[in-house]
C-alpha cells in the first residue's frame, strides 16, 4: 500500500481536491486506489445532497493521474507530464449520489498509451458494487 504522502506530490491535485487517500496496488497496466473523501464535509465535488455519481469520472480521472505518475517515477522522472482530460465516455451510473458509508475503491486500467497521450477505463466500486464505469482520454500538450 502506497500512503498519499508517497505519491500526491506528483500529481497536480492538491488539497482536499487530491480525492484518493491510498494506492492498494498498482503495475504496469493499472491502478487500484481507495478513498473516504467522498464522506468528509470538505469534499470540493460535493453538493447539497452529497455527491452525485457523475463526479466519480473526476474519481477514475485522478487514479489515471496517479497511475501516469507512478509510472514516470519508475523510470525516473520526479513529476509526471501534465495532462489534460479530453473524452469522458460510456459513463455508466449504477447510483444518483454516493452513501457515504464506506470506502469507494477506485480502479484505471490502461487500455492505450503514447508520448502523445492515454486511454483508461475506470470503475469505481463500493463494497463490491460499481457505482460508475467508463473511459476517459488525456492527452500530453506540448509545452
Amino acid at each position: 500500500m502506497l500512503a498519499k504522502t508517497d505519491w500526491a506530490h506528483l500529481i497536480p491535485h492538491q488539497g482536499t481536491m487530491c480525492l484518493l487517500d491510498a494506492v492498494v496496488a498498482w503495475d504496469k497496466t493499472g491502478v487500484h486506489a481507495i478513498t473516504e473523501s467522498h464522506a468528509r464535509g470538505d469534499c470540493p465535488l460535493r453538493g447539497p445532497h452529497g455527491l452525485h455519481a457523475i463526479h466519480l469520472a473526476e474519481y477514475g480521472a485522478q487514479a489515471m493521474a496517479v497511475h501516469g505518475a507512478l509510472l514516470a517515477r519508475q523510470r525516473g522522472a520526479t513529476t509526471a507530464r501534465p495532462g489534460r482530460l479530453v473524452s469522458v465516455r460510456d459513463v455508466v451510473l449504477a447510483v444518483e449520489y454516493v452513501a457515504e458509508t464506506s470506502r469507494l475503491d477506485v480502479h484505471a486500467q490502461c487500455l492505450y498509451a503514447d508520448d502523445a497521450g492515454a486511454q483508461y477505463g475506470f470503475r469505481v466500486e463500493q463494497d463490491g458494487h460499481v457505482l460508475a464505469s467508463g473511459r476517459a482520454a488525456v492527452i500530453h500538450p506540448v509545452s
